[in-house]
Formats: structure tokens, C-alpha cells, sequence
């Protein structure tokens, strides 16, 4: 035991925090799904156990933020700092926001054959892509690459984060009712059950979860226009999360839903911001590249 303390540095305990923190969000998912016996529609909404599940995951997305500079600024020690890294970014920004989407969205008790199955693969893909990413980014830090390739964990969970919370109060909102009056029997099943814009995940986790595994270069979070969109997602979501959270802990009667269109319209700036990122990230990179190119030309 004293061994292993021994081999941690600072960084390693905020990473060893970070996982913690993922795990859990799994445990406030888990307790969740009794809450999601209902229909959403018809109550199962009061659950604060979503919640709590999300503020984890951002939580843990804040420190992996601030390891790194710790690690490089005061840590020593770097024998655990890798291999610790990859776990604990596994369980948070991989497991648990995939487990968090299957149990708000897979409809407990009414879902069809057809809509579990699609929502269980396209989860997987998330973890499977995840895994990937994040063995690709271990081997490309002995590279001398200064940005990413392909979307970090951290931002897709962000990503994903930002739509399931769209997508999950919506129904709730005054905005654009009519659009989720349709029957889906196919896809939940036969009689009152109504979709909503949950189909919209399954599209959703596929592309992000592509973007993970791509070629596409992104710009780290180092130059001063990356850095202020991720603060402001980072401050978005999380107030988004918290008027969300507090206004289930004051509901009664099942309506705790009444009132969050502040937090329907934060979850679509934080979603924006992110797609804003991926966007311009690349175009970031090339500009970076040309920078370079011209100042080895001049010498």
C-alpha cells in the first residue's frame, strides 16, 4: 500500500477524484430507474437522480481540465498518471454518460424491442469509440502533436450532455408542443406512448461518437478563443444543471418540470457552444499549421 502512494503525485489524486466522480454518476443512475417505471410523460420526470448524475460527469470533466497543468506545474511523479488517466476518463466520459442516455431514454416498461436495442448499440458505440480515443490519445502524447486528433472524451460528453437535456425537457416547454403529438408504435410500442424527439440521441451518439475515433484535427484548449468557449459551456451547462436540479427539489405533485424553459434554452446555448468548437477547431489547427510553416520559411 505504502508503495503505491509512493508512485502518486498530486495530479493523481484529482484523476483518482475524477473517476470516483464517475462512478457516481453511475450509482445516481442506477437509482434513477426506479423513478423511470412511468412514462416520463406522466411523471417519471421527478427523479433528481438525472441530475445529480450530470453534475458528476461535468464535476469530472472540470478536473480532468485542471490535472494536466497541476501534473506538468507541481507532480513529479508521472508512473501512474497515464494508465490513471485513461481508467478514470473510461468510467466518466465513456460509461457513464452512455448508461445516463439508456436509462433516460429507454422508456422502462413501455419501450418495443426495436427502440432497447437501437438505444443499447448505439451506447456501446459510444464506449467502443471512447476506448478507442482514448488509447489513441495515450499513444499520440509520446508524439510531438499540439492538438487532437478526433474529439476528446471530455467534449463529447459535454456533447452529449447538452442534447440529453434538450431532449429530455422539451416535452415540458412551450416550445414547439405540436411536434410531439405522434405515435411511434414501432418504435415504443402500441397506445399512448409518443416519442418526443428521443429518436434524435440515437443519430446524435452515433456522429459523436464517430467524431472520437476521426481524423479530424482540434485544437486543444491552450489558445485563448478555445479556452473561453470551453469556460463558457463549462459555465452554461453547469447552471443549466443546477436550475434544473434545484427546481426538482422543490416540486410537488409531479410537476417539478414547470418553469425549466430557462434551463431547455441553457442546454442549447451549452449544445451550440460545443458544435461551435468542433467547427471552428479544425480551422484553428490549419491556421496554426500555416503559422508555422511560414515562420520555418522565413528561417
Amino acid at each position: 500500500m505504502k508503495t503505491t502512494y509512493r508512485m502518486m503525485g498530486i495530479a493523481d489524486y484529482i484523476t483518482l477524484c475524477n473517476g470516483l466522480l464517475g462512478t457516481a454518476a453511475i450509482l445516481f443512475i442506477i437509482l434513477a430507474v426506479e423513478d423511470l417505471h412511468q412514462p416520463y410523460y406522466q411523471g417519471g420526470l421527478r427523479t433528481h437522480y438525472i441530475w445529480l448524475a450530470m453534475l458528476c460527469i461535468l464535476a469530472s470533466v472540470i478536473g480532468d481540465i485542471i490535472d494536466g497543468p497541476i501534473a506538468r506545474k507541481y507532480s513529479k511523479r508521472k508512473l501512474l498518471g497515464g494508465s490513471l488517466d485513461i481508467m478514470s476518463d473510461c468510467i466518466s466520459f465513456c460509461v457513464a454518460p452512455a448508461l445516463l442516455i439508456f436509462v433516460m431514454f429507454g422508456r422502462w416498461g413501455e419501450a418495443s424491442p426495436f427502440w432497447t436495442m437501437s438505444l443499447a448499440v448505439a451506447s456501446g458505440w459510444i464506449i467502443a469509440t471512447g476506448m478507442l480515443r482514448l488509447a489513441r490519445f495515450q499513444y499520440e502524447e509520446a508524439s510531438d502533436l499540439n492538438y487532437f486528433v478526433g474529439l476528446s472524451s471530455p467534449a463529447n460528453a459535454l456533447l452529449l450532455l447538452s442534447f440529453a437535456g434538450i431532449i429530455w425537457i422539451q416535452p415540458s416547454t412551450g416550445f414547439g408542443p405540436e411536434l410531439t403529438t405522434w405515435d411511434c408504435s414501432i418504435c415504443f410500442g402500441k397506445g399512448t406512448a409518443k416519442p418526443y424527439f428521443d429518436f434524435m440521441m440515437l443519430p446524435i451518439m452515433f456522429i459523436s461518437g464517430g467524431l472520437m475515433i476521426s481524423d479530424k484535427p482540434l485544437s486543444k484548449l491552450k489558445g485563448a478563443l478555445p479556452m473561453k468557449l470551453s469556460l463558457l459551456q463549462l459555465i452554461v451547462l453547469l447552471i443549466a444543471i443546477l436550475h434544473s436540479l434545484k427546481h426538482t427539489a422543490k416540486s410537488e405533485h409531479g410537476n417539478e418540470m414547470a418553469g425549466l424553459n430557462i434551463s431547455f434554452i441553457l442546454f442549447i446555448i451549452s449544445a451550440i457552444l460545443v458544435m461551435s468548437y468542433i467547427i471552428i477547431g479544425e480551422k484553428i489547427v490549419n491556421s496554426s499549421k500555416q503559422d508555422e510553416n511560414l515562420i520555418l520559411a522565413e528561417e
